[in-house]
């Protein structure tokens, strides 16, 4: 049985990491900390857990954990590593953007898709962004084939649960409800693990990827549409796909266009195909709280321990 530890255990990746590890057949939740809520049941930060589990935060991590999520934030997952509070052999799968960059670290950057064989033998995971991980998916294919020989262009929107759970101008329910805005355009901070990983298949890219991020007016899920010059056809093309995504469990293709609905609590990522004009536009879905965060993390976990990468992550959509 793995034994793991939840690090800021009151946000919104740490209710959905919750949900799926109290439904995971290999792993006891053994500690989960949270500065704000030390002494109280889970389901005081996490309402939907009433009646799913007696736990409650503690104040400080269980030394008696093999594994240990970060789910403190951005900024902060540094100083929690450095600390030392995380002792002995226990794993760690951090949910920040603090060891995502390569540098004077050890860990491996989380997307399975990419690095499978790489985190199965890794002590430390840097979990990918949830944009990252949706825009990564639509160009890896074409980067494994040498194919991005010019700048990449990508439009994605967000659901307000990628901003977090502490409210703020931007993500309040009076100010997002029937809106929509884009924010940081052409400089969003998941660009460098994006550009990394595409050089990390195709060496030779050295091209600009304009990416405009957007907010959506609703809770979940990420709509991500990447497109660039090709003079492949559609059908080479989509051979490309199936072929990058063939022993991929939570990578799927669609003939027809893909929706937000379709994967909002799954760990699904959907990919649509077209061609228009010269251009491979390439539509895909995630939902920003699974497959672009914690059931990525419990997925990077599963291969660390040597189980099935599935194992509890098999998530059905609401669609309606």
């Amino acid at each position: 049985m793995i034994k793991a530890g939840i690090i800021g255990g009151a946000g919104y990746t740490a209710g959905e990491l919750l949900r799926i590890l109290l439904h995971h057949s290999e792993v006891e939740i053994k500690s989960v900390v949270s500065r704000s809520h030390g002494g109280e049941f889970l389901h005081k930060a996490h309402p939907d857990l009433t009646g799913e589990t007696a736990l409650k935060f503690d104040s400080e991590l269980s030394q008696d954990v093999d594994v240990v999520f970060l789910c403190s934030g951005h900024g902060h997952s540094k100083g929690i590593v450095e600390s030392g509070v995380i002792q002995g052999s226990a794993k760690i799968v951090d949910l920040s953007s603090d060891f995502r960059i390569k540098g004077e670290h050890d860990f491996v950057y989380g997307l399975p898709e990419l690095n499978r064989d790489k985190i199965q033998n890794a002590e430390n995971i840097a979990n990918p962004g949830c944009f990252a991980t949706c825009i990564q998916l639509t160009l890896l294919p074409l980067a494994h084939a040498g194919l991005l020989k010019d700048d990449v262009h990508v439009t994605a929107i967000t659901g307000s649960t990628g901003a977090g759970q502490n409210p703020t101008a931007t993500t309040h329910f009076s100010w997002r409800s029937n809106n929509a805005s884009i924010y940081k355009p052409l400089t969003h901070q998941h660009l460098g693990e994006i550009g990394q990983s595409l050089k990390q298949l195709q060496n030779t890219f050295t091209k600009s990827i304009h990416f405009i991020p957007m907010r959506g007016a609703f809770t979940r899920g990420i709509l991500a549409a990447s497109y660039v010059p090709t003079e492949r056809s559609l059908k080479e093309i989509t051979e490309l796909y199936q072929e990058f995504y063939k022993d991929h469990p939570y990578v799927h293709l669609s003939e027809d266009p893909v929706d937000v609905k379709q994967v909002v609590g799954t760990n699904k990522a959907l990919l649509h195909l077209q061609k228009e004009n010269g251009q491979i536009l390439i539509s895909g879905v995630i939902d920003n709280l699974v497959k672009g965060a914690s059931g990525q993390a419990v997925q990077n976990m599963n291969l660390i321990f040597g189980l099935d990468e599935t194992h509890a992550l098999n998530l059905k959509s609401t669609a309606f």
